[in-house]
């Protein structure tokens, strides 16, 4: 029996998945995290182009205007390169794609770092938002290419990388944002240009890599190329039944050629896989992670942890979340998908209220505050431990072929949608609720917990035509949205 590390390194499948993570989600992770320790060096570059080409300062309102479009553009940017995947990826393939997805990454930087001796902010708000496009384009594609070279039995494990490479990417911002690294008057501009590197790294190493096995098989017809590639992802072999799951799922989409958006939006045969995805994506967003982020600071502050090492603290928490998705990775593909959500979720709905608790008696006694530390770290572990690690691969295996593109493009562009939103409304939230904002992110991870217990098919192991079966399975009320889609795929096959 072959370890996890042996299947990996049998071929080239380790190398394009460090390849593609690092080009890929990394990317986004570095972009969301790298921003927030450099925001008084960009709020002072900002004031000093302002006077330096209008002889006068800024009004402080508008520095801070300028400061939020550059912090909203990259949602903005990540919801256009979400909604192009399909254009690409039908023009150029998976793997071109990508390529051209780190031509636009390098581009970013460029203008990133060109900015400060062009001393214009204007530079800074358009690399923002290649950079978002960048990532809304390279997380998507990402998940599909992942999930598409990956053999059943460790999907789980492939398609997981996806958060553990955001998570690298996160805790990577976190390091150069220091001051004793990157995080200083004279060198943000470079702290925000280390994914370049990445990026550079990947359009050179990837044209050496195959494309994605499914997409050469049922998009393109081309069986020794798919047999091809598969021997040079997992090593030598006949993969005859890789190839007749590929078969099966070809034969039950014939007649069904790709979907638009609005084709896949009125068919009621995926309409349980939308729905799933589209919760889990708000619960995931409203869980009280932005809250953590917001009161982690205080919290830590209050039980008696120095400023100026807090932020060394919450680096140590990046590293822990990192460690618990590799955790959850090896968990994954054995214990399945719906423990991590069902335990996950119900964990993080009771934390959620304990910090409620812990915050509003923060000042009766002196152990309270180091309990909401305790329980700050807590929270972390089981997010990243379960709805976390789940997400990304539940988001690669539950669409079959015809289905795929358009589905990534509407989820991909919901994902950031539902990004830029929290973050726009969250700060008011949290200003008119104070703690008891907790109680609202304890109630939206209840429903995740009792959807996913009640509604969510377990996926481990399956094909994605089997689990696209399961779905339509599903009833309420003693009815099923996709049972004459089911017999009509039974029948063909």
């Amino acid at each position: 029996m072959e370890t996890l590390l042996q299947q990996l390194t049998r071929g080239k499948a380790l190398v394009l998945i460090i390849i593609v993570g690092m080009g890929g989600s990394f990317q986004a992770g570095y972009h969301i995290a790298g921003l927030s320790p450099l925001s008084p060096f960009i709020q002072r570059f900002i004031n000093n182009s302002w006077y330096e080409r209008y002889e006068e300062p800024p009004h402080p309102q508008m520095v801070t205007m300028i400061w939020a479009i550059i912090v909203s553009i990259y949602a903005f940017g990540g919801v256009c390169g979400a909604g192009t995947v399909r254009l690409l990826s039908d023009m150029l393939g998976i793997k071109k794609a990508l390529i051209c997805n780190s031509i636009i990454s390098i581009a970013s930087g460029g203008i990133m770092l060109t900015s400060k001796v062009a001393k214009s902010y204007e530079m800074v708000i358009v690399s923002r938002m290649l950079s978002g496009y960048s990532a809304g384009l390279g997380l998507s594609i990402q998940t599909m290419y992942l999930g598409e070279i990956s053999p059943k039995k460790i999907r789980g494990v492939v398609t997981i990388t996806t958060t553990i490479f955001t998570s690298l990417g996160k805790l990577s911002g976190q390091f150069f944002g220091l001051s004793e690294t990157l995080g200083c008057e004279e060198l943000w501009n470079i702290s925000l240009c280390v994914p370049v590197f990445f990026s550079m790294m990947q359009a050179i190493v990837l044209p050496f890599l195959p494309d994605a096995p499914r997409y050469l098989f049922i998009e393109k017809g081309d069986e020794k190329a798919c047999r091809k590639a598969l021997q040079s992802l997992w090593g030598q072999g006949d993969y005859k039944k890789e190839m007749d799951e590929m078969l099966a799922e070809q034969a039950a989409a014939e007649g069904a050629p790709p979907k638009s958006l609005l084709q896949l939006v009125k068919d009621r045969t995926v309409q349980w896989q939308l729905i799933t995805m589209s919760l889990i994506y708000f619960c995931n967003s409203m869980s009280g992670m932005p809250a953590i982020g917001i009161f982690s600071y205080d919290i830590f502050l209050k039980a008696g942890i120095p400023q100026d090492k807090i932020c060394y603290i919450i680096l140590g928490l990046g590293l822990a979340e990192t460690c618990c998705l590799i955790f959850s990775g090896f968990q994954i593909d054995h214990k399945g998908r719906r423990p991590l959500f069902i335990g996950g979720y119900g964990a993080l709905a009771v934390i959620c209220v304990l910090i409620t608790v812990t915050l509003n008696l923060k000042d009766s006694t002196f152990w309270v505050p180091y309990m909401s530390s305790g329980l700050v770290i807590l929270f972390i572990i089981c997010f990243s431990g379960g709805p976390a690690g789940g997400t990304a691969t539940l988001y690669s295996e539950i669409f079959i072929q015809s289905n795929r593109l358009a589905a990534f493009v509407l989820l991909g562009m919901q994902r950031w949608l539902f990004f830029a939103i929290v973050g726009l409304i969250f700060p008011f939230i949290m200003n008119t609720f104070n703690e008891y904002s907790f109680v609202m992110c304890s109630c939206m991870c209840l429903l995740g917990c009792l959807y996913t217990f009640f509604l969510l098919p377990e996926t481990k192991g399956r094909t994605m035509l089997e689990i696209s079966r399961d779905f339509n399975a599903i009833t309420i009320c003693r009815k099923s949205f996709g049972e004459k889609t089911c017999n009509e795929m039974q029948t063909k096959l």
